[in-house]
């Protein structure tokens, strides 16, 4: 088993690294952070004909937006329960109706810019370790009602013709969710922005930002970006650069291992080229990859970046234990990535004074969320709606400093303990 620590990179001899910024440049948006909500709100400013430069500290998509599962489909993080107490329960049905629009976002993208190596394949399979068909019939029953979202209940016989595991139960499944490859998507979504006449920067770590003024300087190593509208969109990697967003979200680390090449001992467990993940608070998601020769496994959360290889020994042991039959298929690679996390785990969507914006905190259902925080904030800066203005009940709260990490950390662990209780009584 080896440790890369960029992420699983099919054809990257071909992917050019781009240049520092270097010297003075003036553009409408200057955008800090080069995954996919960065990159996102420079492909909606540049339709829309604005000029944008990204600056990225290394390489666009380094962080999570390129080293996730690549699972695409609505929700947040947060619980919709949660979310309709915060916001109240109209603005909770246009926030999941956003994250609908959000997914769709990115399947058009997809089809828009012609992407064959983002590999898309349709269907995820949300699944229950316990007896649950009541509970996902009436959420079924639920989606369709308050918003025309139709999923599939699945009985406990259909999910085991297509996963032959002890482990699963029931399942709910999407037919218009997906999955695909998330690093060659934002590949393609950096090309067309510099079609656009957009301009991206690697290796451009930002140092310093000058707010208060209407032409805001955005300060790396060797250069400088004067713009009218700045974007903070550098997720769990953005530092101390403006110190109030720093303090209001966690960063979090997350493991995904890729197993060996063995595509008939993978179809004794798995049977499906749908992506599979589970209800459990503490859960794994997984799916098929390389036309069903490795399984990419992803799971495990810690509040510290960990070795790496030993969270890929833990990703193995929770496969072989759904799948006892894949004792023997091995681990071939193992990477992590930095998401960030609000306390209250929704995104942070929103103005920070004028002319400044942040675009972060997209941990747990990063991929719709991401898309449809780029079109918001493009959105808002071009004078088109406020949609953003949605979000203003998820803000800069405070992610509780060390003793926040402490306790996410203490609270991941004691979802483990509940899922595991949970599993037992169903068994």
């Amino acid at each position: 088993m080896s440790y890369v620590d960029t992420y699983y990179r099919p054809g990257a001899a071909g992917d050019v690294q781009r240049p520092a910024l270097t010297g003075r440049s003036d553009a409408d948006v200057c955008i800090v952070g080069g995954g996919l909500s960065g990159l996102t709100a420079a492909l909606e400013l540049a339709r829309r004909g604005r000029s944008v430069c990204v600056l990225e500290a290394e390489r666009i998509a380094w962080g999570a937006s390129g080293r996730n599962g690549g699972f695409v489909g609505p929700g947040y993080a947060a619980g919709y329960r949660h979310i309709e107490r915060l916001a109240g329960p109209d603005d909770a049905k246009a926030l999941h109706r956003l994250s609908i629009e959000g997914a769709r976002a990115v399947a058009d993208t997809v089809q828009t810019l012609a992407i064959p190596d983002a590999d898309l394949m349709p269907g995820i399979l949300a699944t229950v370790r316990r007896e649950a068909a009541d509970e996902l019939r009436a959420h079924r029953d639920w989606l369709e009602r308050e918003f025309g979202y139709r999923v599939e209940f699945k009985d406990r016989a259909q999910v085991r013709d297509l996963l032959i595991s002890p482990r699963y139960h029931q399942a709910l499944f999407d037919p218009n969710a997906f999955h695909f490859h998330p690093l060659n998507y934002a590949r393609a979504l950096g090309r067309e922005i510099e079609r656009l006449g957009g301009r991206i920067f690697e290796g451009s770590a930002v140092l310093d930002i000058a707010i208060d003024q209407p032409a805001k300087a955005v300060r790396t190593s060797h250069g400088e970006v004067r713009a009218g509208d700045v974007v903070i969109a550098s997720g769990g990697y953005t530092g101390g650069l403006l110190p109030s967003l720093q303090r209001s979200y966690l960063p979090i680390a997350t493991y995904v291992m890729l197993t060996k090449p063995a595509k008939d001992l993978i179809a004794t467990a798995i049977r499906t080229r749908f992506a599979i993940g589970d209800d459990r608070r503490a859960g794994d998601y997984y799916r098929l990859v390389d036309g069903g020769e490795r399984i990419l496994w992803g799971g495990k959360i810690t509040t510290r970046t960990t070795e790496p290889r030993r969270l890929g020994r833990l990703l193995h042991q929770t496969m072989v234990s759904t799948y006892p039959q894949l004792k023997d298929l091995p681990v071939d690679i193992v990477w992590s990535g930095l998401m960030s996390y609000a306390r209250h785990l929704m995104p942070q969507i929103g103005r920070y004074r004028p002319g400044v914006w942040y675009c972060t905190a997209f941990g747990g259902h990063g991929l719709n969320t991401t898309a449809i925080g780029g079109r918001l904030i493009a959105e808002a800066i071009t004078g088109e709606t406020d949609r953003y203005r949605l979000f203003a009940p998820f803000g800069l709260v405070w992610n509780g400093g060390f003793a926040g990490r402490i306790a996410a950390q203490l609270t991941y662990w004691s979802y483990q303990a509940m899922d595991l209780y949970r599993e037992r009584r169903s068994a």
